[in-house]
């Protein structure tokens, strides 16, 4: 029976090679989604705003110090043809993660008190001795996870993220009485599950066993530009999303960043529903593409397809939001709610350029890309602080997203043009998408003012579903969706 059942599903997964590869990870990772969300508001009722801001501040610094733990050596295990190439890439990125691993545990010995007073959450000082632990486990499983990619191995990802969600919530769940040290513990625990689930296969592997020293050295030489230009530019992309909750807890205090940390929870959800899978496919994918001359087309396809699965899901989350988060989440978090709807514009520019950016890689533009960074990074973060000073929450936030918008819709523009795309064809895709959004959130507003909840939920919730629906039966045909 559960043979059969196995065999009726898999006939449901579509036949083109890229979109059953997203569609894979897309239920993957949505179970893990519905597990969080199912649980976030009985967390909100056991944990406090500062409890979250506490984890906000904590994950900030974790990514921040993750995203450079290997060097981004890890983008480059997709890349070579000869998997003992790889390998040897693999390794080095595990070194350099151990070796991250043994500094951050040395930084946060000796000064972890001076660290957590600078930054407004004083008592994480008892806890940042789990950063070092963090680094190891996330670093680990994200080699293993590029390296799955590599081997389009995208079920066995997706089974780990949903086996990571449950770990997580077990332990939030049964320790809440420990009040933040509980979120912490559970994030950390739910980073290491699933690692040896993609190890296993890994290290099984022929190419494993004829890694080698000079391999390594091989490695740092040919694929020096990962450091060189995708560490300053990872490191300020990460900055620019991780760092808001730091600047929020240091000038307003934890509780705002705790709010702000539950904004941002929830309307990354579609994000991480669907654009980390549409990513790692587009990237096995994509390089095959530029080899063979059609770069242009799977670009403007992952675009379009991107527009017209973020567009409306986002914007009924941004309209409801303010309505329906005291309700859901308890009265405390309603703040969190506006700022929901602040921050789609920016979550929905990041749905779009996130899979687009890989193409720097393997078009050798690292450089160029990195001025973006910089400019998007620090038009964001100015913003964000110029209105924290002001002693606004909303308002700095408000700014953040501003800047935000102007300065990734600029770098899409440019990913467009170096990959062969018409400047003109993604700006009159988005423009479409927008207007028909801009009407729909109008006639949701009204309704929702005049207290039509029952109509405009049926409303917005039909709509959502047509969107969702199309895209879905697209992206599974593998078909052009302009």
């Amino acid at each position: 029976m559960i043979h059969r059942t196995k065999i009726a599903l898999r006939t449901l997964l579509p036949k083109n090679a890229f979109a059953r590869g997203v569609s894979v990870l897309v239920g993957g990772t949505a179970g893990a989604q519905l597990i969080s969300v199912l649980a976030a508001p009985l967390l909100t009722r056991l944990y406090s705003p500062e409890d979250f801001g506490l984890v906000a501040v904590y994950g900030s610094l974790l990514a921040l110090i993750g995203v450079i733990s290997s060097l981004r050596y890890e983008l480059a295990i997709p890349l070579p043809e000869d998997d003992v190439e790889a390998a040897n890439v693999a390794a080095l990125s595990l070194l350099l993660v151990a070796l991250t691993t043994l500094l951050s545990g040395v930084l946060v010995a000796f000064l972890a008190s001076p660290i957590a007073t600078a930054l407004g959450v004083p008592v994480l000082a008892d806890y940042l001795w789990l950063l070092p632990v963090g680094v190891l486990l996330g670093g680990s499983y994200t080699v293993f996870n590029y390296w799955a990619v590599r081997t389009k191995r995208f079920s066995t990802i997706a089974s780990t993220r949903i086996r990571q969600s449950l770990a997580t919530l077990a332990i939030q769940l049964a320790a809440f009485k420990l009040g933040g040290l509980a979120l912490l513990l559970g994030q950390v625990a739910g980073q290491s599950v699933g690692t040896s689930s993609l190890a296993r296969p890994a290290l099984a592997m022929p190419a494993f066993r004829q890694v080698s020293w000079g391999g390594v050295k091989t490695a740092v030489k040919r694929f020096k530009q990962f450091p060189m230009y995708s560490v300053p530019g990872g490191f300020l992309n990460t900055a620019g999303r991780q760092l808001p909750p730091v600047f929020i807890a240091a000038i307003l205090g934890p509780l705002e960043a705790g709010l702000y940390s539950l904004a941002t929870r929830i309307i990354q959800i579609p994000l991480q529903l669907i654009n980390q899978a549409t990513a790692q496919v587009f990237v096995s994918h994509a390089v095959e593409a530029h080899r063979q001359g059609w770069l242009d087309r799977i670009f403007i396809d992952v675009y379009l397809q991107s527009l017209h699965i973020f567009v409306l899901p986002l914007a009924f989350i941004g309209l409801v939001s303010p309505f329906v988060f005291a309700y859901i989440f308890g009265e405390a978090w309603s703040v969190a709610g506006i700022l929901v709807a602040i921050l789609t514009p920016w979550i929905l520019m990041i749905a779009l350029v996130s899979p687009l950016s890989s193409v720097v890689g393997f078009l050798n533009r690292q450089g160029t890309f990195l001025i973006f960074e910089i400019m998007m990074v620090f038009i964001r973060l100015g913003g964000l602080i110029y209105g924290l000073i002001k002693g606004s929450l909303t308002l700095g936030v408000a700014l953040f997203v501003c800047g935000a918008v102007i300065s990734i819709f600029a770098c899409i523009l440019w990913l467009a043009r170096i990959s062969g795309v018409s400047e003109h064809r993604i700006v009159n895709a988005l423009a479409k998408e927008i207007t028909f959004a801009s009407i729909l959130v109008g006639a949701g507003w009204f309704l929702l003012s005049h207290e039509y909840y029952i109509a405009a939920s049926y409303f917005l919730a039909v709509l959502f579903l047509l969107s969702g629906l199309r895209a879905f039966f697209a992206l599974s045909r593998g078909v052009d969706l302009g």
